[in-house]
């Protein structure tokens, strides 16, 4: 019997092999699978006076070809793959948009200054005048329509974010089945693993890697427990927990990823725990890519604004009256208190200086006694201490009106985010233009002296407008004996003047009227004078036309750093880096994740020349084995026939 006992064991194994061949060949193109192989072993031996005789051989388990360390290579490798991926393909369209020569911004500030420019030539033309307003409406609706473009990617970007969230909750639920399934296999199989489970389930958490960074830790009764962040757990044997996507307590058009607790409660997550696959990469671009494009083409509205209007004011328009704001002027910093804020505090943040602002959101929170605000695009804190009086930081004064803060209680402070959606113009009467200055000055033909005056110029409305003629003029007479002008009118006062030491020209200022600063040349005669007086009709004047049309050249935002056109570009030039950057990482993160499944393949893959060599190994195994039961079953045929 021993003889066909081994020749049945060497049957099933090679049977078993056949079956396992067989399993491997029919998924060789299934995604995640790991080739199988049987395990043999020999049976015990029987002891004989001859020594001990086999008994054949038995398959003991069918191993899967697993290698935890390089299928965590692949893990790693694609969420962050999918993280680029998903960046490169959001921040390709804020590169495209902000980029592009005719739907840019740089065509339509180009335009308002070549409108400025023929309204310097011809400050009394209507048309003149007209095509400097349209041309500062399209300027105007290209900020509208780059903020409105903007926009709709946060709101695309939002609902992705959603979407990303229900994904993820359905892979956790599909996995905490797969744990089940497990657990119960290995309960009723002698706890021999089931491979076609396992590579089911780590399939799951593969595409479920894809959307967020998982970790997973598997647990001795064969269940697997994965988790996301810095720890939070997604799935515990078979118990999924759900991930909701909920408005920010502070910003209702923000969407912030929670974790729903067993107990009903939800705990925000923060986005920097969020890494890896296309939740993280969406995160990434919203705060590293979108927040900051948005914030620094509403700074440069804000700024153009408040900087144009600044020197708009204090010209005279085609009416004689004097200039008033060109475009609306900015809006108040917007302010958002938590909704979990539990104190009196009530922050309020009005713009001190358009041309100090940042491209940074900033929030002031309360905790230990101490307000301190931080500027979240660099995480630079400033401990304001208990707040008791206003503060200026970065072009913006910040107060509390209320009581005081609750501890943990913050508000969220965005000064420009709507800057580009909130410009508008404030005048739409082409006379409204303030193209010439508001005072002129004058040489009597009387004089008998070599000195001058020049034009001159305003810095401020003080003191403006003045009467119009004679009534309002202001004197500047020259009294030789003491080297000084005696001001008649306006303010009063004197002005010294030394022919001898200060003909090649003095400069003189008068704050009380307008910041009036001109300057005085030559060598007057005693009694010579100079009038300073409403310019009146001044309707040729271009003087505020050509200062308007010098702002173009100025750096005049961020602190003085940047011009109009220059901050733009630095804001093309940023979208474009990152977006080169992420198109670069991302071809080497491909290379990446393509070697390490090469790697992972080469041990775990199915290789169909390998299995039909095993095929023809296992066929001749069990036609051996069949010969030996056919051996077997003559002999035990001829001792029959001797008893015969």
């Amino acid at each position: 019997m021993s003889i066909l006992t081994n020749g049945v064991s060497g049957l099933n194994a090679a049977q078993a092999g056949l079956l396992t061949t067989g399993h491997n060949i029919s998924n060789a193109a299934t995604p995640g699978f790991n080739r199988q192989q049987i395990v043999q072993t020999t049976n015990t031996p029987q002891f004989t006076g001859a020594g001990f005789l086999g008994q054949g051989t038995r398959v003991e388990t069918v191993r899967r070809i697993y290698s935890e360390f390089l299928s965590g290579q692949v893990l790693a490798t694609q969420t962050r793959q999918a993280e680029l991926e998903v960046y490169a393909s959001e921040i390709g369209q804020i590169d495209s948009l902000l980029a592009d020569p005719s739907a840019g911004l740089s065509p339509a500030l180009q335009d308002l200054f070549k409108g400025v420019q023929e309204v310097a030539a011809n400050p009394a033309s209507l048309p003149a005048r007209q095509a400097m307003l349209s041309a500062a409406q399209a300027l105007v609706g290209r900020f509208h329509s780059l903020d409105q473009r903007l926009s709709e990617i946060r709101d695309g970007l939002n609902a992705q974010i959603s979407g990303t969230v229900e994904e993820i909750n359905a892979y956790a639920r599909q996995i905490a089945g797969f744990n089940e399934k497990v657990v119960l296999a290995q309960a009723s199989g002698s706890s021999q693993p089931p491979n076609d489970l396992l590579d089911q389930r780590d399939q799951l958490v593969a595409e479920l890697n894809k959307l967020v960074r998982v970790t997973t830790n598997p647990e001795s009764d064969g269940s697997l427990s994965v988790f996301i962040g810095s720890g939070q757990p997604l799935v515990i044997s078979n118990q999924p927990f759900k991930l909701a996507a909920l408005p920010a307590t502070d910003d209702a058009t923000r969407i912030e990823v929670a974790l729903t607790a067993p107990g009903g409660g939800t705990i925000r997550l923060p986005e920097t725990l969020l890494s890896g696959g296309k939740l993280g990469g969406l995160l990434a671009f919203r705060s590293q890519s979108l927040d900051p494009a948005q914030n620094a083409l509403g700074c440069i509205a804000m700024g153009l604004a408040s900087t144009f209007n600044a020197q708009h004011v204090l010209g005279q328009d085609l009416t004689g009256n004097l200039g008033g704001n060109f475009f609306v002027p900015p809006a108040a910093p917007l302010v958002m208190a938590s909704g979990a804020n539990g104190g009196a505090a009530v922050l309020g943040a009005t713009l001190a200086d358009a041309t100090a602002l940042t491209t940074s959101d900033y929030r002031l929170s309360f905790s230990g006694g101490n307000y301190v605000l931080t500027r979240l695009n660099d995480n630079t804190n400033t401990n304001l201490g208990a707040f008791a009086a206003p503060v200026t930081i970065d072009g913006i004064t910040f107060a509390n009106s209320g009581g005081l803060a609750a501890e943990g209680d913050s508000f969220l402070i965005q000064p420009t985010r709507s800057g580009a959606r909130n410009i508008a113009l404030a005048i739409n009467d082409a006379r409204g233009i303030a193209a010439a200055a508001p005072l002129r000055t004058v040489a009597p033909l009387s004089n008998t002296g070599t000195a001058s005056i020049g034009a001159g110029s305003i810095s401020s409305s003080a003191g403006l407008p003045l009467a119009a003629s004679p009534g309002g003029d202001i004197r500047l007479q020259f009294d030789a004996a003491n080297n000084l002008f005696n001001i008649i009118g306006g303010p009063g006062g004197t002005l010294a003047y030394d022919p001898l030491t200060e003909s090649a020209g003095k400069t003189y200022t008068l704050p009380a009227v307008g910041g009036f600063t001109f300057t005085i040349a030559g060598v007057p005669a005693n009694g010579d004078s100079f009038i300073i007086q409403k310019n009146a009709a001044g309707v040729a004047d271009n003087r505020n036309a050509l200062a308007l049309g010098g702002l173009q050249t100025r750096n005049l935002l961020a602190s003085g750093s940047a011009s109009y056109q220059s901050a733009y570009s630095q804001l093309v030039s940023e979208a474009g880096n990152q977006a080169r950057e992420a198109n670069i990482m991302l071809s080497a993160q491909d290379n990446l994740a393509a070697q390490a499944q090469r790697a992972q393949q080469a041990l775990s893959g199915v290789n169909l020349d390998e299995e039909a060599a095993n095929l023809l190994r296992y066929q001749q195994a069990y036609q051996a084995a069949g010969k030996l039961i056919e051996i077997s079953a003559r002999l035990f045929d001829e001792l029959l026939s001797l008893g015969r």
